[in-house]
């Protein structure tokens, strides 16, 4: 055989049965495009704070920071106090007290939602509505704005429809005349126990986009599983998954809900927590659904307040500090926080999880981009979750991207690159 010439590979099949099998597939994989996008890719909040319409104000996002910044000061005032509390390494008290006290001072709330729901109790919706859009518009104007605030809405149950459309008409309308829909703009849907209802809020923001001229699909929302229907159908199937395709791809979260979905199953209120099993089984059914399809999942809040004598503090912070670390081991990686006091303890358990794992994350994924054998062989679905890992932390100011950068040899184009393959691309490299 001459020098360049290969030997020919004996095979047993026409090349019409490989066209033949791709064209019989070609609406799965159409399928699987639209339904299976993957990861958007951008960020997402830590957490989400929920203010009530008729108490937030101007000053609401600097308040919390104030407040849960004094909470450190009185209860935790220096890295080994606050350590001791949560039982944090002595390598990691410094570098996440240090990160949580520079967060509350930079950026204390990532993600909140004006309530006009179960937390609302005001005497004037209209007015509150339209405050709050006024006072959001001048916060993304000034730059004082948390990354992400929206509204939440009454449900679409008969009861309270009217007033639920109506508030977020007034809500919307007052954001176009204060300046237009910002980048952050995030709708919360609560108490969802049927398909239907996630569809009729996909018409009504259609209708508002084409009223006033928007894009279509320019509006997304979140959906709030709170009812025992919203898991399991009558039928057995998971009626969340039918919720994820009933939004026609306006869906980008499912958040849990704690409280409502414990007490729909009725669980004892002393038991109703974020741990529970029922919560596990939920969250567990919401994963799956939400998985591959650009929908992010949402775990729920704790009730215990960190308010009280120091003891008292201690105690909650503790309780709220392992139920967040227990959730983003479980890939969680957003919550609730009711309370200015509760954000200390996030920040800390969120900056914890990520330092605690980046040395060994960013050795294995240098390997991996390198070509470089190790004592773990990794994936491609390995090195886009090592990826993803990264860049949360990144992304919340648990790392940051010089350290990053040193520890991988990576940009965070390069990151951003792993983390969100082609669908293709796994499946190529895999073989």
């Amino acid at each position: 055989m001459g020098q360049g010439q290969q030997e020919k590979v004996a095979t047993s099949l026409a090349g019409a049965v490989s066209e033949e099998i791709s064209a019989s597939l070609a609406p799965v994989d159409a399928e699987l495009e639209r339904r299976y996008p993957g990861d958007p890719g951008t960020r997402q909040p830590v957490h989400t704070v929920y203010v009530p319409g008729d108490v937030f104000a101007a000053d609401t996002i600097r308040s919390w920071g104030d407040k849960a910044l004094a909470a450190l000061d009185e209860h935790a005032p220096d890295a080994a106090s606050f350590a001791r509390v949560l039982g944090l390494a002595d390598d990691l008290a410094e570098p996440v007290h240090a990160r949580v006290r520079a967060k509350l001072e930079r950026e204390p709330i990532e993600d909140l939602r004006v309530d006009f729901e179960d937390g609302y109790h005001g005497k004037d919706e209209d007015e509150d509505a339209a405050r709050a859009a006024r006072l959001i518009a001048e916060a993304y104007a000034t730059g004082t704005a948390a990354p992400y605030m929206g509204i939440r809405m009454k449900c679409m149950e008969a009861a309270v429809r009217d007033r639920g459309i109506r508030t977020l008409d007034i809500f919307l309308t007052g954001l176009l005349e204060h300046g237009g829909l910002p980048d952050g703009l995030v709708l919360t849907l609560p108490k969802v126990t049927y398909p239907e209802q996630v569809t009729a809020m996909v018409r009504l923001l259609e209708a508002f986009e084409k009223a006033r001229g928007l894009e279509p699909g320019r509006i997304g929302f979140e959906i709030q599983i709170e009812t025992s229907q919203s898991i399991l159908a009558t039928d057995g199937t998971a009626t969340v998954a039918r919720m994820i395709q009933a939004a026609e791809g306006r869906a980008t979260g499912l958040h849990y809900g704690t409280f409502d979905y414990s007490a729909c199953l009725g669980v004892s209120a002393a038991y109703q927590a974020s741990d529970h099993p029922a919560a596990d089984h939920a969250k567990a059914v919401m994963q799956v659904a939400a998985a591959g399809t650009g929908v992010r999942v949402s775990d729920g809040s704790t009730n215990v307040l960190p308010v009280g004598p120091t003891e008292k503090v201690h105690d909650a912070w503790r309780l709220h500090y392992g139920l967040t670390r227990r959730a983003l081991s479980r890939a969680y990686y957003q919550g609730w926080d009711m309370h200015p006091g509760h954000i200390p303890t996030r920040y800390a358990a969120v900056f914890a999880f990520y330092r605690e794992g980046f040395e060994q994350a960013a050795a294995r994924l240098a390997r991996y981009a390198g070509h470089v054998d190790g004592d773990v062989m990794d994936e491609p679905a390995t090195a886009k979750a090592l990826s993803g890992y990264l860049l949360r932390g990144l992304d919340c100011g648990a790392l940051d991207v010089a350290e990053v950068a040193r520890a991988t040899g990576l940009t965070r184009a390069d990151l951003e690159g792993f983390a969100a393959p082609r669908r293709g691309d796994l499946t190529a490299s895999a073989q």
